[in-house]
This record gives structure tokens, sequence and C-alpha cells, in this order.
């Protein structure tokens, strides 16, 4: 005969109770079905487990077995409550890395949200450039991933999550900062230009053109916007990124070029089974752009960036 748990916990607490009646009214099974499970642990030991038939007095076999069994319940009890939970996204872990864009303006209102209904799971959260997030993802570093992904074949399940349009970011003096209109490619070409790793994605010929003729190209987004700050160009960044960039003086100004605009995706290594705590924590990144973006329509007034791929 095997030992099962239900025996062990049958034997603890009426050794606890010290009365077999009560311990069968705890269990919610008649006297003589916990009478018979202790005969039968106490028949496989060979050995009583009590000194009398009262059970309130346990013998040194019994002390050890109670030892032995109250920490095994503990331990499984605590295995059951711990996949349970994760099994239903109370507990887990979720890693997320995204674009700075995203991390400051998207995520903060979905993870409040999220918490509330799931408060014990860990979220681990890291900003970097959308080349990075990829990498990630594909080192299983990370469970989520929000960025740009226009690679081809690549092993990743993706969703697009929002669009986002692209436009020009200038000092507040600047002459293209006047112009009551969204501007064109030829608009700026007069102009010092700085790339950047974000606007080099814009696949416009008229862009692409821009940017070989750069002189200057920053990877650093603060430092991007210091450059322009000093009046040394201007530059391209997409309207999100602009807007989370705290930089007073600086002003975002639409292209006419509808298709300026940067794809976001919701992401995640292609074939790799997604935790529940996961799964829940995607659900409510979409439910929140959902509603954030009725709200957010790309407008063609300018705006003044607010402060660091972004």
């Amino acid at each position: 005969m095997t030992i099962k748990i239900e025996m062990l916990r049958c034997f603890a607490i009426v050794a606890r109770r010290g009365k077999l009646s009560e311990a069968a009214q705890q269990l919610g099974r008649t006297p003589s079905a916990v009478s018979m499970m202790l005969k039968q642990l106490e028949g496989h030991l060979g050995e009583p487990l009590f000194e009398t038939d009262r059970k309130n007095k346990l013998s040194a076999l019994g002390e050890f077995v109670l030892e032995q069994a109250e920490h095994e319940l503990r331990q499984f009890d605590n295995t059951i409550q711990a996949i349970e939970g994760f099994a239903k996204a109370r507990q887990g872990q979720v890693r997320i890395a995204a674009v700075p864009s995203v991390a400051g303006s998207i995520l903060p209102q979905a993870i409040l949200s999220y918490s509330k209904d799931f408060p014990e799971v860990k979220i681990e959260l890291r900003d970097m450039d959308s080349a990075s997030v990829l990498r990630e993802l594909a080192r299983e570093r990370v469970d989520i991933g929000l960025a740009t992904a226009n690679l081809s074949g690549s092993n990743l399940h993706r969703q697009e999550l929002l669009s986002d349009a692209f436009g020009l970011v200038c000092a507040a003096h600047h002459p293209l900062a006047a112009l009551a209109r969204p501007l064109t490619w030829e608009d700026l070409t007069p102009h010092r230009f700085i790339a950047n790793a974000l606007s080099a994605l814009i696949p416009a010929s008229a862009s692409q053109r821009l940017h070989e003729l750069s002189l200057l190209k920053v990877h650093n987004m603060t430092s991007l916007l210091a450059m322009v700050q000093a009046d040394l160009g201007v530059t391209i960044l997409p309207e999100m990124t602009a807007k989370l960039a705290e930089s007073s003086g600086l002003v975002f100004c639409p292209l006419a070029d509808a298709s300026a605009r940067r794809q976001i995706h919701l992401l995640r290594k292609a074939g790799n089974p997604v935790s529940p705590a996961a799964r829940e924590l995607e659900r409510q990144i979409i439910a929140t752009v959902a509603e954030l973006q009725p709200s957010k329509q790309i407008t063609t007034a300018r705006s003044t960036p607010r402060k660091e791929e972004a």
C-alpha cells in the first residue's frame, strides 16, 4: 500500500484534535471512514500511532509521523496554492521590454489597472530601443515586447498595437515652426538635419535622402533633443516620443506625408507557452490602448515636446 497525502492529513487532524468525532467533522467524513483510514496507515507502518483507542495520546512513532506529516502537508498545500494561483494569474512574474515612449505613456495605466485585479503578480519592466527589445525576446529574457518589428520571417508572434505619426522637432524660433501647415519633405531640405535611429525607419525616398546627406546622427534621445535645442539642426520623431520628451523651447510640427508613421507591435516569442499572468497583462495593454486611442487622435496643431528609440 502507498501512503497517500489524504492519510497524512487525516492522521494529523486526528492527532491535533484528540477526538475522532471532531476530526471526522473537520474532514467532512464519517468517524468510521476516518477510523478505517488510520487503521490502514498503522497497518502499513506495522506499529500503532496512538497509545490508546481514544486517540488522545500519540505513540513515539505517532510523534515522529505527525512532525513529518505536517511538514509534508505544508509543502503540499503551498505547492497546490502556487499552481492554482499561477493558473488563475494571481501569482507569477511577467517581464516586459518596451520602447520608452510606450513605457512612459501606455504602460503606467495598463499596469495600474492590471495590478488591481492581480496584486500579487511581479512585473519587471525595462525600456530600450526596438532592436534591443527584439534581442531580449529572442533570448527569452522577457515575456512581452512592445516595439516596432519590421523584420520579416522572424520567429515572433506580433500584433499591431498602435500607429504613431512622425513629425518635425525643432526650436520654437526656427523658421519651419512658423509655417501654419503640415511640412513637406521639400520644406526640410534646405535645413540642417540631425538623423536618429527612429527617423531612419521612414521608408519614403525623400526621408532616406535626408538621412544620407545628414552629417550628424544622434542615438541617445536626451542628447538628440539637446542638439536641436542648441540650434544644431532639426530632427524627426514620432509624436508620442516628442510629447514624452520634456524639453522646453522645442515644438512638434506635423508632416504632410501621411505614410510617415511608426507601428508599435505587441510581441512575444512564437511557439512559447504564455503564462496566465502574461496573457492577462497582454489583454490589459490592448484594452488600455483601445481606451486611450479615441481620445488621442493625431492632430495637425503644433505642440511642445515634454523630455528619453523612445
